[in-house]
């Protein structure tokens, strides 16, 4: 199979589909791999590295296209690249198309197969080629939220940690699921005071298991969201519902309840934010004020940190492009119900539950779907 990677053009997006290691496992397989000229720059690999483990460099991204069959990217592709999508194409990346119609339009249009690494699912339930980037996403939260609370950037004018003699600040997590344990997980570590909302007591037991007496677990309810985030100096939304929108769980009037200078992290900005007022914002404008309150919501977090983003991702990646590569998309999502439930776009259908009801889309199921197209499609 011919595979492309192209460079990544969203705004300040350093990451690349494929690292040097994982085009080599490829090329051993004997498919062929196109990488475009300096997609691996912001990971600290040219094209020496890339062309040394048998990758072919391509001038830009329109050879890139043009030579592929299955393309890897990390990031939604960008509405000049959904123009190079044709029905020939299988399109293999995070998608986020629940709070995006614009995207799934031209998807849909351009009649590729896109498979959405954030619904791929695993045999234990969990969703494993989203887990990587949430846990760098959480983790960063807290290192973002803290930024933010200085008072050059609107914040609080708050330490986290306080020092000896001085409080520390109150970290309130939405989610106790991959982005919240992560984020707990640095916020502890920093000394914050840390509280855990969640409506699965599963989640809350595990949580309080972890971290014991250093985090406060709450169940989920408006007035416990309410109550807390009266005394909140940061608020991180963590919540997810697999390809669907996130729920808005923080209203423009609950802000009101909030100190001016508190912030907000919304981590679920990619499925449209837990927070009404949330919009995506970019790594080079990251912040902005609602009603007193610090927003960040950049929706490409993980890309801030291109390099350890795109070993982690590649770790769990790699797996499946194997796969699809060796016995071609449609065979290898009929053999494989956990890459199965990856497909949210196929020849012009939305084959994803979540996304056809965000978008009001009609449904349809992916294994007729894909019983009409071609075994090497």
């Amino acid at each position: 199979m011919k595979i492309g990677v192209p460079k990544e053009i969203k705004n300040h997006e350093y990451r690349v589909g494929m690292t040097p290691a994982a085009v080599r496992e490829v090329v051993a397989r004997g498919h062929e791999v196109w990488v475009e000229t300096q997609a691996g720059a912001g990971i600290g690999m040219d094209d020496s590295v890339y062309a040394g483990a048998g990758a072919r460099i391509a001038a830009n991204a329109v050879d890139v296209f043009e030579h592929a069959e299955l393309i890897v990217k990390v990031k939604e592709p960008q509405a000049v690249e959904r123009t190079r999508l044709g029905p020939h194409h299988t399109l293999f990346t995070y998608l986020h198309l629940a709070p995006d119609p614009d995207q799934t339009r031209d998807l849909i249009k351009s009649g590729a197969t896109c498979i959405a690494y954030e619904t791929v699912t695993s045999a234990s339930g969990g969703l494993p080629l989203l887990a990587p980037m949430s846990e760098v996403a959480g983790r960063m939260s807290i290192q973002a939220g803290a930024t933010a609370l200085e008072k050059t950037h609107g914040g609080l004018g708050l330490l986290l940690s306080g020092v000896p003699g001085v409080e520390a600040g109150k970290v309130v997590i939405l989610g106790g699921g991959v982005v919240g344990t992560n984020a707990a997980t640095v916020a502890v570590g920093m000394g914050a005071q840390v509280t855990v909302i969640d409506r699965s007591v599963d989640a809350l037991r595990r949580i309080s298991a972890q971290f014991g007496g250093r985090v406060q677990t709450v169940y989920s309810t408006q007035h416990a969201i309410e109550t807390h985030l009266r005394e909140a100096d940061l608020v991180i939304g963590g919540v997810l519902i697999p390809g669907a929108a996130a729920p808005r769980l923080v209203t423009r009037k609950m802000l009101g309840l909030m100190r001016k200078g508190a912030v907000i992290v919304d981590v679920a900005i990619d499925q449209g934010g837990c927070c009404e007022t949330s919009h995506a914002t970019t790594h080079a404008d990251p912040v902005y004020v609602v009603e007193g309150i610090v927003h960040y919501c950049v929706a490409n977090m993980p890309g801030g940190v291109p390099r350890t983003s795109t070993f982690a991702l590649n770790n769990v990646t790699l797996p499946f492009i194997l796969q699809l590569a060796d016995h071609g998309p449609v065979a290898a999502m009929l053999a494989d119900p956990h890459l199965l439930a990856g497909l949210n776009v196929a020849r012009g259908m939305v084959t994803n539950q979540g996304v056809a009801d965000a978008l009001g889309l009609v449904y349809h199921d992916p294994h007729a779907v894909l019983a009409n197209l071609p075994a090497a499609a």
